[in-house]
């Protein structure tokens, strides 16, 4: 070999190893997409592994449980069931995150969209009643999957998040 074809292939070695990495995370991102509804068990593993804290499972509400039917408005058990919530949490630090998944297909004056975010601000609003402070209350986003078995919509509440 020529002392210029040594000289291109050295220059040349980084393309193969950023190529490589190029594809492990290729494949990483399609085991992500393919593992559905342990994906964020599988997050907050590798999170773990490289150092981040991991929160702590939270509490999956179904929205029918929470809300008069078709609105945004806390039923009575529903408003009880937060305040006990809220009095777990008040205690802990850290933030509150609180999500929304899935879509409740009931006769509603709203769109699901409207009704879903509406249902969001009701249960921090409550949360913020309760006594937990509003910088400690995050609100992610507004998943419209059908949730898990078509259960309509669920409301998550997770301690232990990094408030900004």
């Amino acid at each position: 070999m020529s002392a210029s074809t040594l000289a291109t292939a050295r220059r040349s070695r980084w393309a193969v190893s950023f190529a490589d990495l190029l594809l492990l995370l290729l494949a990483f991102f399609v085991l992500l997409q393919a593992s559905g509804s342990r994906r964020d068990a599988m997050l907050a593993q590798v999170a773990q592994q490289f150092g981040g804290r991991v929160m702590r499972p939270g509490i999956e509400i179904r929205a029918v449980e929470l809300f008069v039917p078709g609105e945004a408005l806390l039923s009575d058990q529903g408003r009880a069931r937060l305040s006990v919530i809220a009095r777990q949490y008040a205690k802990e630090p850290g933030g509150i995150e609180i999500r929304s998944h899935g879509s409740d297909r009931a006769q509603q004056r709203f769109d699901d969209w409207d009704l879903a975010a509406a249902r969001i601000g009701a249960v921090a609003r409550a949360l913020k009643l309760d006594g937990i402070a509003q910088d400690r209350l995050l609100i992610r986003g507004l998943d419209q999957a059908d949730g898990k078995g078509g259960q309509g919509q669920i409301i998550a509440i997770a301690p232990g998040v990094k408030t900004p």
